[in-house]
């Protein structure tokens, strides 16, 4: 095995083992490109978080 294919392979990295810096860019469930909920890795437009959130187990107070 060469020392590349030694180093583990996270999340976190690459294909080259570099660290990634991209974050979603799109509504993983619409694909829209603005108002993303990326709290917790929830990666949703705030539209479609507001419509499932309920589902998902979030509460509204007040």
């Amino acid at each position: 095995m060469s020392e590349s294919e030694q180093q583990e392979r996270t999340p976190e990295t690459g294909e080259h083992g570099t660290k990634r810096t991209d974050q979603i860019q799109e509504c993983q469930r619409c694909g829209r490109k603005q108002g993303l909920v990326g709290k917790y890795d929830i990666w949703l437009c705030r539209q479609c978080f507001r419509e499932i959130a309920r589902e998902m187990g979030f509460k509204k107070y007040s």
